[in-house]
């Protein structure tokens, strides 16, 4: 283990895009950053029609290299996960042109919007909900080629207690969910197929709340828990640029 970035900002959600460069959701500075081959830090996107972002949480980056991501505002609601101050934005879901470097509204209804991410083919999109009783993981249709949704349904209806975080899928399209909030029956991953139906549980000893593949044959699932970072080879394999 070594030290990759400090200060990381408080970050949150990365990604990689399809140049392999690491793309941040940053907190403290309330902004989307890319660590570029040198190092250098860019800035992608901090403010949206001349107001500050919320704090990104979670994100994707799509063939055509635009940036998807969510701009919940845990970051600011306290000195916990970043520092406190007021909310200039909606709770959006953005999408960014990185060539022309235009962001557009992509969901703006949800309360709480937090992982984001698409199925192998991106004809779907699947975003959680953290505010909802129970807390509801949506899928949509990617249409108007590849940059807008639509056509929102419920993929997953979280049981009691139970708190999905951040996701991935593997390449047969199963979503694999960080999940739980302290309860030992639901802490840990939960897997479930394309139709939203659970098919397998990875238990941990505390909640996770992101993962993604690993490995030069993307079969080792990394997943970061709250004070802990575990690993376990899979029968399955993350889908992939």
């Amino acid at each position: 283990m070594s030290v990759y970035r400090k200060p990381s900002n408080n970050a949150n959600g990365n990604t990689r895009d399809r140049q392999g460069r690491l793309v941040t959701c940053e907190h403290e500075t309330r902004r989307i950053t890319r660590t570029e081959y040198d190092g250098s830090i860019t800035v992608l996107m901090d403010r949206f029609e001349g107001k500050r972002l919320n704090s990104p949480n979670d994100i994707a980056v799509k063939s055509d290299d635009s940036v998807w991501f969510s701009d919940p505002p845990f970051g600011i609601l306290s000195n916990y996960q970043g520092t406190a101050s007021s909310i200039e934005l909606p709770s959006n879901i953005y999408r960014l042109d990185p060539r022309s470097r235009q962001a557009t509204v992509v969901e703006g209804t949800l309360s709480r919007p937090n992982g984001v991410i698409f199925s192998p083919d991106e004809t779907k999109c699947y975003i959680e909900d953290s505010a909802p009783n129970p807390r509801c993981i949506y899928a949509y249709d990617v249409v108007d080629n590849g940059t807008k949704l639509a056509n929102r349904r419920v993929l997953i209806a979280a049981e009691a207690g139970g708190t999905p975080d951040g996701f991935r899928v593997d390449v047969d399209g199963n979503l694999w969910c960080g999940w739980g909030m302290g309860n030992a029956d639901l802490d840990g991953v939960k897997v479930f197929n394309p139709a939203g139906k659970p098919i397998g549980f990875i238990g941990l000893p505390e909640r996770c709340a992101n993962l993604c593949f690993g490995g030069p044959k993307r079969n080792r699932l990394f997943m970061a828990a709250s004070h802990s970072l575990y690993s376990l080879y899979v029968n399955a394999q993350g889908a992939g640029a």
